[in-house]
């Protein structure tokens, strides 16, 4: 399933009729354990409000992997939002992240990664790779004239497993840190949609095939592999805040997974609220299904300008 971020996405919440949100308190900011400093730019000045394509972040296996860079057009340093695309873990494009291209009016770089496919590797490659952009980027903060110390990370479907281990196993889950392994991957923030969360319960069959050719296991096998993948297992209280939303009529991934890792979160007091969408779909959209998409893009932009405020 394609999800078209921002502008095209959020059209597809565009609808009425009520909102299920469960809140919880105030959001703060999660620092890294050790703020990185903030180095003096070396920014080129004339990127501002340009793009940088196909920036290669780390090349695990001699394999060059790329990301996409979307730089406001003021200020800086800038905080950062990195697109995970969805895709069932084995399809799917940066290119998508291009849609989130109007958080740079709030002074929010962009970045978007591609990341290794079921096709190349079995999981963890592709976590290992999104920690590794995340660390490259912190690496090359004076380059990309960003702040290390303020960076949210979103994702859908396959997308919105890989950023909610990003908010959850942050530095502590032995995967391959072979790249600027001195960097930290962890990120200040996390927005989950229709993500998966706990392979140690059933799936339908659909998803669950999906899940086997990607992980060679089939979640609610029992296995210590399937936990391994969970970032449900890795939740802990100084995990970042996080903003899940999930659509009531998602017939791939079931609205229980997010459900769960709202459970799990509030449980040890990680700021975490979850939105389900009346009448939404597995990407969110769908006839009548609500909230509207203005209300949905204030909800994200709301919560990135607290997180970075």
């Amino acid at each position: 399933m394609k999800y078209a971020p921002w502008i095209v996405i959020l059209s597809l919440l565009a609808a009425c009729s009520q909102v299920e949100t469960t809140p919880t308190p105030t959001v703060t900011l999660v620092p890294t354990p050790t703020p990185t400093p903030i180095p003096t730019p070396t920014f080129d000045a004339a990127k501002l409000g340009s793009g940088e394509l196909d920036v290669t972040y780390c090349s695990p296996d001699g394999r060059a992997q790329k990301l996409d860079i979307y730089y406001p057009s003021f200020g800086g340093p800038w905080p950062v939002l990195l697109y995970v695309h969805g895709g069932s873990w084995r399809e799917g494009d940066k290119a998508e992240g291009e849609g989130w291209r109007g958080l740079n009016e709030q002074g929010i770089l962009v970045a978007s990664v591609n990341y290794r496919m079921a096709a190349e590797g079995k999981f963890p490659v592709m976590i290992e790779d999104v920690q590794c952009a995340v660390r490259y980027l912190r690496a090359h903060s004076a380059d990309y004239n960003l702040d290390p110390n303020r960076m949210a990370a979103v994702g859908a479907s396959a997308g919105g497993h890989l950023v909610a281990l990003l908010g959850t196993a942050d530095d502590t889950a032995v995967w391959n840190q072979s790249e600027y392994a001195e960097q930290s991957s962890r990120v200040q923030a996390v927005i989950t949609m229709a993500g998966l969360f706990d392979f140690t319960v059933n799936l339908p069959s659909g998803i669950n095939s999906a899940v086997y050719y990607a992980f060679g296991k089939l979640a609610g096998d029992g296995s210590p592999e399937m936990a391994a993948a969970s970032p449900v297992t890795y939740v802990t209280a100084d995990d970042p805040p996080f903003l899940i939303l999930h659509g009531d009529r998602d017939g791939v991934v079931p609205v229980a997974q997010s459900k769960i890792l709202h459970e799990r979160l509030t449980a040890v007091g990680v700021p975490a609220t979850l939105v389900i969408v009346q009448n939404g779909d597995h990407s969110l959209g769908g006839a009548n299904a609500t909230p509207t998409q203005a209300e949905i893009n204030e909800m994200i932009a709301a919560f990135l300008a607290e997180i970075f405020e």
